[in-house]
């Protein structure tokens, strides 16, 4: 027997468990397979950002979303991976309630605690170390990882409350912290590091040992508002819910979040810490009112990420192709994609500085004189937007066949436990 979120397998037979535990015939996966897909194509978009961030010639000098600085392509290059993160984050949260149909409300914690502090490890000695490249860990980052890992944990005590309990919590959550920008937004402010690591976020470093710092890049309260929503969402993936009615409540409820966040954003009054403002033509006006605010994630951005992704993943259920078939094997790894396409990434930068003339200890000296802790990321190496999409490209082909060889191994592997934290 095999269990593959809401499913169970047999041998060749399929079934879904109910939430009463007893197996329910499913004639398809295809519940299970838009969100794998879904969550590939969040996975393979999020390459390009983290391919931008360590090949384009300003991609750790200047920002893609500063409408003095940037171009209309440049800035779409960075807009639209701003739908990764959520949309990672929210069907993490789908799939924790796929696994309560399957699992005791007991076991479900127990494996929500462990898997969350086995992600923070991760983040800490994993990521920081292939974001820098340095083994002396000068600089430790918690990003989206770090914010999926301790949400986790927090889901592990949530499960235990009744379903109407944890949607309060979430909704609560996600409507009400932009409350907080108000005293954030007074001149005298001090976040200090409890602040930042709850909820504010201005990427301040924090000596916690003589010269090794911390940077919260990832405030995780709103993050764990987006996790829990996503769980309470997962009651639409139940075996209870036709597919028709599960894309029409899916449809409906995505274009009430993208009415909801033209109406709110053309306010100006709630829901994102930078109001929007007439530019220089229409169409950067048109930028400014679409770039709402990620660290942490506003109410608005929220809405406009999360609002279209709900209606691709109602559509997404009755399309099977080649291409989706492709972006499933990336949904299904992809915490195994996500380890790898950083370590790729970071090794082609490293082999374009060498290619260039450099030695390691230019590298060394660059970091140190510009506090820059990305070696082998020198502004002066960096492409043309062209060469970024072209390098995105090329990991993505090339990490494409690793993936499908470790979901082949992990299928027929059920029995290899440690497989579920890769």
């Amino acid at each position: 027997m095999k269990v593959l979120g809401g499913i169970v397998r047999f041998g060749n037979s399929m079934e879904i468990a109910s939430p009463t535990r007893e197996p329910v015939v499913a004639l398809t996966p295809k519940r299970i397979e838009s969100i794998d897909v879904l969550r590939g194509i969040v996975m393979v978009v999020m390459a390009l950002d983290h391919t931008r961030d360590f090949f384009h010639s300003a991609g750790f000098t200047d920002d893609p979303l500063n409408l003095a600085t940037t171009t209309v392509p440049l800035f779409f290059t960075r807009w639209i991976t701003h739908f990764c993160a959520p949309v990672f984050v929210f069907l993490s949260g789908t799939s924790i309630y796929l696994q309560s149909l399957r699992k005791s409300t007991r076991e479900l914690s127990v494996f929500l605690l462990k898997r969350g502090l086995w992600l923070i490890f991760v983040e800490v000695v994993v990521m920081s170390f292939v974001w820098t490249f340095n083994p002396f860990y000068n600089v430790i980052f918690l990003q989206v990882i770090w914010a999926i890992g301790i949400s986790m944990v927090l889901m592990g005590l949530l499960v235990y409350l009744p379903f109407g309990a944890i949607l309060t919590i979430g909704l609560a959550i996600v409507l009400g912290h932009n409350l907080l920008d108000v005293p954030e937004a007074a001149p005298d402010f001090n976040p200090g590091f409890w602040w930042n690591l709850f909820h504010s976020d201005n990427f301040t470093l924090y000596e916690y040992l003589p010269n090794h710092f911390l940077i919260i890049l990832y405030p995780f309260v709103p993050w764990t508002g987006v996790m829990i929503l996503g769980y309470c969402t997962g009651r639409f993936f139940a075996p209870s819910w036709e597919a028709s009615r599960r894309k029409t409540y899916l449809i409906f409820l995505g274009l009430g979040l993208i009415l909801f966040f033209v109406v709110l954003r053309f306010s100006n009054w709630y829901g994102n810490p930078e109001p929007w403002t007439a530019q220089k033509n229409g169409l950067f006006t048109l930028l400014s009112f679409i770039d709402t605010h990620k660290y942490p994630p506003s109410l608005l951005y929220l809405c406009m990420t999360i609002g279209p992704s709900l209606i691709l993943l109602a559509y997404l259920e009755n399309i099977k192709n080649s291409l989706t078939d492709k972006f499933r094997i990336f949904g299904r790894t992809a915490f195994f994609y996500y380890i790898l396409h950083f370590y790729l990434i970071h090794m082609l930068a490293a082999l374009n500085f060498f290619v260039r003339g450099y030695t390691f200890q230019e590298g060394v000296d660059y970091v140190v004189a510009n506090q820059n802790p990305f070696l082998f990321a020198w502004p002066e190496n960096g492409f043309s937007l062209w060469g970024v999409y072209g390098v995105w490209i090329f990991v993505v082909v090339v990490l494409y066949p690793v993936c499908r060889w470790y979901n082949a191994y992990k299928t027929a592997h059920p029995e290899k436990w440690w497989l579920s934290y890769l």
